[in-house]
């Protein structure tokens, strides 16, 4: 018996030696995690098909990113995302071999590496006078030994030489700040012509030289009715524009420097015109487009000078630019919108009856119309002209067609998330054994050998191919259904463009989509816009058949008092259930803790006439709401005036038809901050979800401190009014930084600090009786990040644990916020190293796992930062007990674990937001940071406590067992035997 168990303990041993060693992190890097890369919506676009480099199209978006695409996949070759204040105003490619772009309003030039995306140069075109920007590149023209580029930006023509960005010349063309319409270059010539707009009704024409920047020639004249928005060339010196009416068409002559107007009623060439009409921007030979009475009119001028009326297409048609084909011909493309379908058509500049091509591609429904359209050619085997078309959808997606097919799509629109909520998947159902979902016993048997020979090393390359294919086909963290950790959530995400996606969070793949068709532009809803996402229904218990359902908010403009539209879409098939509005104003929406039998969550919206309204709009909802009524507060920042109100509900509206879901709202108290000393610049509250697992906190000198817990309490950031502006503007004497915490029931303010010589901006994040904020310190040149504790004094009798455990305390005693509380605070302040983007905290189930603080930081990376270190109890040399508790020695800085950051080497460029979700696993937290790329991950603050790891093997823990059993019965025998001999002996 001895030698058996001498056996077991050698072989439990080895196995402990060879478990280590299969715990490799960097291998699990990308195994809980997703990353997703985007651009955007593709403003400009320009192609690249030689034939001896990789043909790709060099675009810019609206999200400021310049990027090259793989033609033939859609990929990315390189990218550089600019910046939220660096708006990208042109591309185009020089020398063929580098990318030009114009950003910042004209003031910054750049040039690209097209192979990589090195940037070669980058100039500062300075200059005093606001003005639109320009950026042209004519072929073949040098100054001196250097190709040239032109740039009108600030008030100011600048001649650049592109091959290393230095300014050659430079001329203030006007003072008055006029608009640059074209530059125009005749080929031979030394002159170049500027045509600009001062202000609504001067149209100037200079004449420069292209050696030297002199000015030759200035013309100008003032049109007496005023111009409408910006004029189209239809010859190099005919220009056409509308006149402020948007009733007359004006063409402008300015051959030779003579400047002359001819006008022409817009009736005479549509007899049904009303209204206005509104010149559209496209670039097409000897022609021009109009939107009239709903209708794109296209509109030729002829070698007399008369208009003549080409052809008439409906409102959803998009043109691109003229495109130059081979013997000095043109070409441009059209694109109409049918049912379910597109329709592109590339005509010919000087025919337009006769099409080059003309092609019907389907096309989902929920891409919406296409909004910008790109054409290139390219030469076929049979020397005809082909053409292949970039198209941008309303969606913000992004497609190549080329022979009536659609090469490659992008879901582009993902890169501008407004906001984000998670959803559950559906519950598996009912009698699906584990042997049905894998299909049957022998397959799952067969599945776990097949990996144990992987784990062994002894796969052959079959075996490895057939792992691959199953581990796709039987994935556990792609399935459609619920998973027992919690780990398989939808998220649903709200676009700039309107449209929701719901993506998997095992593997970030679409669910569905779904164009809102309230947030998609109409007559009585002209600029929509998505505000917010807000759970409408999460099925539990007794209603399960019902799908979950989630509220989309939004309004029909930009201003506050604009109509507001709401939608209700179902989470799990993207179907719209509801919709509602245009209605009233939707100033602010405020979730209630209340449900109603269906468990729709009840929902207050208010206006800016400061009026409340119900929904859902049910008698049941109503009664709730009713019953509850004493107990919904809520709060109102000025940001403008420094005025921060508490509000209530009052009673019904009076309004001419009786609505009794409608309430007034009364303030219950204010606060007036100095104008002259104090600018709110951040307010914060909690998580009205977020879970607690305990008040009470036990100390290192066994000591019991109890947090003050409330959903009231507000943080409060204000600076000097001459701190408003960028970090450094104002030295460390003229700028404050004053926090508060509030109580937005009462009013009152349960602490205030003030930190001399900082400044904002301000992130902040609020959890449980904590606030931690982060902002720039002036006068040590570096970047701060406080922690505010709040504890509850009131409960200073419960430190007996006898009566805890018995029960005799006061914990369940009711509490109101309008008794006054009893709180201390303790803070502590910190260094840290990192500008940061925003601030977010780990979420759990149950509220028991350690929290983690979430940092975007400058550099678009996630980094996890224990809450420990930004404890204020913090000491320099702590005592032994204290250490026992956690207590980490203080230091002035906050540390940076290269291993906390938890995007790993990559980057979630344009990082706007971090959202945490909590799974059932106590222990995890799953993460989604957006920005202009998405990233998702799991995060386990203290470790994965209550479970195993996805990739633990339990076929390999099975065979050990049994090893073990029959090592151990061997022995046994053994043993036996050896001691029968020795008593024969």
């Amino acid at each position: 018996m001895n030698m058996a168990i001498r056996v077991f303990l050698l072989v439990l041993i080895i196995f402990s030696s060879i478990c280590p060693a299969l715990c490799i992190y960097e291998d699990q890097v990308g195994h809980m995690d997703w990353h997703q890369q985007y651009i955007g919506k593709v403003k400009h676009a320009v192609f690249h098909t030689q034939k001896a480099a990789r043909k790709r199209v060099i675009v810019s978006t609206e999200e400021n990113v310049v990027a090259s695409l793989d033609l033939r996949r859609g990929e990315i070759f390189w990218r550089h995302v600019l910046g939220p204040n660096d708006v990208i105003d042109a591309i185009d490619i020089a020398l063929g071999k580098y990318v030009i772009t114009l950003s910042s309003g004209g003031t910054i030039l750049r040039s690209w590496n097209l192979p990589d995306g090195q940037m070669m140069w980058e100039s500062i075109l300075s200059g005093a006078t606001p003005s639109n920007s320009l950026l042209s590149i004519p072929a073949n023209l040098k100054i001196g030994k250097d190709d040239v580029v032109f740039v009108y930006g600030s008030g100011c023509l600048y001649a650049v030489a592109s091959i290393d960005g230095e300014v050659i010349w430079k001329k203030e063309l006007t003072s008055e700040g006029g608009n640059i319409q074209q530059l125009i270059y005749p080929d031979g010539t030394d002159i170049i012509y500027a045509v600009v707009l001062v202000g609504l009704a001067q149209f100037d024409a200079y004449q420069i030289n292209v050696k030297t920047g002199e000015l030759l020639k200035h013309s100008s004249m003032v049109f007496p009715a005023g111009f409408s928005g910006d004029l189209s060339f239809i010859t190099s010196d005919i220009a056409v524009t509308l006149d402020t009416t948007g009733s007359v068409l004006v063409a402008v002559h300015f051959q030779g420097g003579a400047i002359s107007f001819h006008q022409t009623h817009v009736s005479e060439l549509d007899r049904d015109f009303s209204g206005a009409a509104v010149m559209l921007p496209t670039k097409l030979p000897g022609m021009f487009a109009l939107e009239i009475n709903k209708s794109i009119v296209f509109i030729k001028v002829t070698n007399e000078g008369k208009l003549e009326v080409v052809d008439t297409f409906g409102r959803s048609t998009a043109v691109t630019e003229s495109l130059y084909l081979s013997e000095g011909q043109q070409a441009f493309g059209l694109v109409q919108q049918g049912d379910g379908e597109i329709i592109l058509t590339v005509k010919r500049g000087d025919d337009w009856k006769s099409n080059l091509l003309q092609e019907t591609i389907q096309m989902d429904y929920q891409r919406g119309i296409a909004h910008k359209v790109f054409v290139n050619t390219y030469a076929r085997t049979d020397r005809s002209n082909g053409f292949r078309v970039l198209i941008v959808m309303e969606d913000h997606s992004l497609f190549l067609l080329q022979q009536g097919e659609i090469v490659w799509s992008r879901e582009d629109g993902l890169a501008s998330v407004t906001d984000v909520i998670a959803s559950e998947l559906p519950v598996e159902k009912d009698g699906v054994s584990v042997a049905k979902v894998e299909h049957n016993l022998f397959e799952w048997l067969k599945g776990h050998l097949l990996k144990l020979k992987g784990t062994l090393m002894i796969a052959t390359p079959d075996d490895i191919a057939a792992i691959q294919k199953m581990r796709l086909q039987s994935s556990e963290k792609s399935k459609m259904t619920r998973d027992h950790n919690g780990f398989r959530k939808l998220l649903i995400v709200l676009t700039r463009a309107g449209k929701l996606f719901a993506l998997h969070t095992g593997d970030g793949r679409i669910m569905w989509s779904l164009l809102l068709d309230s947030l998609r532009k109409s007559e009585t809803c002209q600029n929509p816009r998505g505000l917010s996402l807000h759970q409408w229904q999460d099925p539990h218990h007794h209603v399960l058949d019902e799908n979950p359902s989630v509220l989309v908010v939004g309004r029909c403009d930009h201003s506050t008092d604009s109509p507001g539209v709401l939608s209700i879409v179902d989470t799990y098939t993207g179907q719209e259930r509801n919709r509602m509005g245009p209605a009233h104003s939707i100033t602010r929406v405020i979730p209630l803790p209340f449900t109603d039998s269906v468990e729709q969550r009840l929902h207050l919206l208010l206006d800016v006439n400061l009026q409340a309204r119900l929904y859902p709009r049910t008698t049941e909802a109503l009664d709730i709401f009713l019953r509850e009524l004493g107990n919904i507060y809520w709060y109102s920042a000025d940001v403008d005036k420094g005025i921060l109100k508490g509000h209530a509900v009052q009673k019904n509206c009076i309004l001419e038809i009786a609505d009794s879901y409608c309430f007034n709202t009364r303030d219950l108290w204010s606060i007036v901050l100095p104008s002259e000393s104090e600018k709110i610049i951040a307010t914060v509250t909690r998580d009205l979800n977020e879970a607690v697992h305990t008040q009470a906190k036990v100390t290192s000198d066994q000591e019991v401190m109890y947090k003050y817990i409330s959903k009231n309490l507000l943080f409060l950031a204000t600076v000097s009014p001459k701190a408003v502006g960028p970090t450094g503007s104002v030295t460390p004497e003229e700028s404050w930084l004053v926090v508060y915490v509030i109580d937005t029931v009462t009013g009152r303010i349960l602490h205030h600090m003030t930190h001399h010589g900082s400044q904002g901006p301000v992130q902040a994040v609020f959890s449980e009786n904590w606030v931690v904020y982060h902002y720039f310190n002036l006068k040590a040149h570096r970047y701060e990040m406080s922690v505010i504790e709040i504890y509850d004094q009131s409960r200073l009798d419960n430190k007996d644990i006898l009566k805890l455990l018995l029960g005799k305390h006061n914990l369940t005693s009711p509490i109101t916020a309008y008794s006054r509380p009893e709180v201390i605070t303790k803070s502590q302040s910190y260094f840290f190293t990192h500008s940061v983007k925003t601030l977010a905290v780990t979420s759990t189930a149950k509220g028991i796992t350690s929290k983690q603080l979430l940092l975007g930081t400058i550099g678009d990376q996630v980094l996890a930062l224990d809450k420990r270190f930004l404890d204020p109890r913090r000491t320099i040399n702590p005592t032994q007990a204290e250490k026992e508790e956690g207590i980490i020695p203080l230091t002035d800085s906050l540390p940076i674990i290269p291993q906390s950051y938890v995007t790993h080497a990559l980057k979630v460029e344009g990082l706007r937001g971090i959202t945490t979700v909590p799974a059932k696993l106590e222990s995890t937290t799953l993460v989604f940071a957006y920005g202009v790329d998405l990233f998702f991950t799991r995060l386990a603050p203290s470790r994965t406590y209550d479970s195993l790891t996805e990739d633990f093997s339990y076929a390999l823990l099975l065979i050990t067992i049994v090893g073990l059993v029959i090592a151990i019965f061997v022995t046994w025998v053994w043993s036996e035997k050896k001691e029968l001999q020795e008593k024969w002996r």
